[in-house]
Formats: structure tokens, sequence, C-alpha cells
């Protein structure tokens, strides 16, 4: 008996040992603005992961997450928020990463993995009821706030907009990028006719764009969201499809919410939190379990958190991993899934 509390004693003196070992780590981290989705899931890891004692995490946010991904992969800096598309842009060397090139794109996306995953938002089309455009038909010469520059958003904005109503940015409207800390000062100051940004229900942006007057958000129109141009673009790499009773996508005060009939569609936008692959597998464990262990803390933390998908696993077609998305989870990510009871998809294991 007292063997076993010997050992019981040696383990705990271990474990303690280890996560003082791990709180002496200093780590960065880089996300999107502080009030949406990223931004919150990125602050809210490193809030539990400083009182876990696993480690001081650093976040910077208000960054262009094309530019965040790429310091990953380079080691500049140690967590990042990414939407999907990204890696996979990056894996090819194309659009914002084109000057990498394809052998060096390849390259570098090899060197990131997963912890967990989310969704980022769904697109819709907004504007202020003073404003001149009244829905998706009015986009044609107006100037439209579509994303930071080089962002995964921005190339899902212009994206959206292509499907819906056949027309280019710079061609046939003009896009305004900026970064996302300045997004909500560029919705009230008359910057732009219309906003196309992916938003959350309800949407931190629009609490507070709403307060310089009354807005409408649009659904994706009915015939636009199922043409064969729409569901192919909802299983490309980092997008995927949301559909939901009208009833649900809510919205602050002061906004309202259109539809043609009673239901809600947008193409989503899922991504998760990328680290790199060599991050040390217990950090990569903890940093992970962390979050798993206090989801319900997590969700309480803003309206919109409850319903982006954080915690779920199960399904690549929600979390958009496998198939043409080049990443895996990270080792120590997937110890903590399955100690936490979850199955982790054989094709998103490394």
């Amino acid at each position: 008996m007292k063997l076993s509390k010997y050992f019981v004693a040696f383990a705990v003196a271990g474990a303690l040992s280890s996560a003082a070992a791990l709180a002496q780590q200093n780590l960065t981290a880089e996300t999107a603005n502080a009030a949406g989705v990223p931004g919150n899931t990125v602050l809210a890891l490193g809030e539990f992961a400083g009182a876990a004692g696993v480690a001081d995490v650093q976040v910077a946010t208000g960054q262009t997450l094309t530019n965040s991904l790429q310091n990953t992969a380079e080691g500049k800096t140690d967590i990042t928020a990414a939407p999907f598309i990204l890696p996979f842009l990056m894996s090819k060397g194309v659009g914002p990463y084109a000057k990498l090139g394809p052998e060096q794109g390849a390259e570098l996306a090899g060197e990131l993995s997963v912890l967990y995953t989310y969704r980022f938002g769904v697109f819709t089309l907004s504007a202020y009821e003073t404003s001149k455009v009244k829905g998706w038909d009015d986009i044609a010469g107006a100037t439209i706030y579509n994303g930071p520059p080089r962002g995964a958003a921005l190339t899902n904005a212009r994206g959206v907009v292509k499907i819906v109503t056949g027309l280019s940015d710079g061609e046939d409207y003009t896009g305004l990028q900026v970064n996302w800390d300045q997004g909500p000062k560029t919705m009230t100051d008359g910057s732009a006719d219309a906003f196309v940004l992916p938003s959350s229900f309800p949407d931190g942006r629009h609490t507070r764009a709403v307060s310089a007057g009354a807005m409408t958000m649009w659904s994706m129109p009915k015939g636009a969201f199922e043409s064969e141009a729409a569901e192919k673009y909802m299983k490309a790499p980092g997008s995927g499809r949301l559909i939901m009773p009208l009833s649900n996508a809510i919205q602050p005060e002061g906004v309202t919410v259109v539809s043609e009939d009673d239901m809600f569609r947008g193409v989503a936008t899922v991504g998760g939190e990328i680290v790199h692959k060599d991050m040390d597998e217990e950090l990569a464990y903890q940093l992970t379990k962390v979050v798993l262990d206090n989801l319900d803390a997590i969700k309480i933390k803003t309206p919109f958190l409850p319903g982006v998908g954080l915690g779920e696993i199960a399904d690549p077609s929600s979390t958009g991993m496998c198939g043409a998305m080049p990443l895996k989870y990270h080792p120590g990510a997937v110890r903590a899934w399955e100690e936490a009871g979850h199955t982790v998809p054989d094709c998103a294991k490394p």
C-alpha cells in the first residue's frame, strides 16, 4: 500500500513538474479581429493555457491570416488561426502565395499541423438602410468592403459575389480592403456602400456597426446557393455549406435579416488553430486539452461561439479536414481528442 502511494505521489510530482516546465514557455499567436470567431478562440486558448499552467501566450490580434500562416510555417510565430483555404493555396503556390511558387509553397504547407477546427463565419451581404445597395443586384458600380488585403476572406468574398452576381472586383465594382481591426471604422465611416464579410450569428462587427444606423443583411439567393458553381465552391478546401432556419439567423437589434423564404443560406469558411508540425508533442497535447476541457466556459464568452462547431471532429465535411486540404492534426492534438473520447478520422491523422 505504501509503495502504491509512493508511485501516486511520484506521478503527481512528475505531472506538476511537466506543467511547470511548460508554463515557463512563452508562445506567440496571431489571429484576426478580437471580436470575431478566430479572435475569440485564440484569446480563449491563451487565457486557459495560462490558467492551467501550460504556457503564456502573447496574442497579436487584427492580423492578416495569410501572413500569419506563413509566419507559423517559417517558425516566426507559434500558433495562428487560419481558414483552410490558405494552406491549400500555400501548398499550390497560388493566389496570395504566388510569389512562393509551387515548390516552396508545398514545402511550407508541409510544416503545419492542426490542433482543432471551427467555422469562421458565413458570407453575407449587408448595408446600412441609407445605402444605395438594397440587395445583391445593386453591387454593380458600388464600393464593397470585402476583407483584409491578401486574406482568405477576400478570396472567398470575391468568389461569393462572382457566384451570385457574375461580377468581378475591380471591373464591375470597387473592392475596399482594410485589416480586420480597421473593419468597424470602415463600416461606419461611409467608405463603402456595402459589406461582403464572414458573419456569425450574432456578428460582432455588426454589433458595433449598427450603432451608426439601422442595417440589413441578405441571405445568399436560393438559386445561386443551389447552382452548380456554388455546390462546387462549397466543396473546395476551406469552404462549407450552411443552411438554417431564418429564425436562427440572429443578429443584433437594428439589423434586419432578409431571405426570399424562411431559410438562411450562405457559403461558410472553415478553419482552425494551426501550429508548426515540430511543436513539442506534449505541448500540442496540453494546448488542445485545455480547449477541450473548457469548451463550456469558452462558448459562453460570446453569443455566437456555441454555433461555430468548436469541439467537433468526427465529420470532415463540417471540419474541413481531409480531401484536398493538405494539413493533418498534430500527433499531440490527436492524443488529446482521443483521450476526450472522440474518434479522429483516419484521413486527418498524421
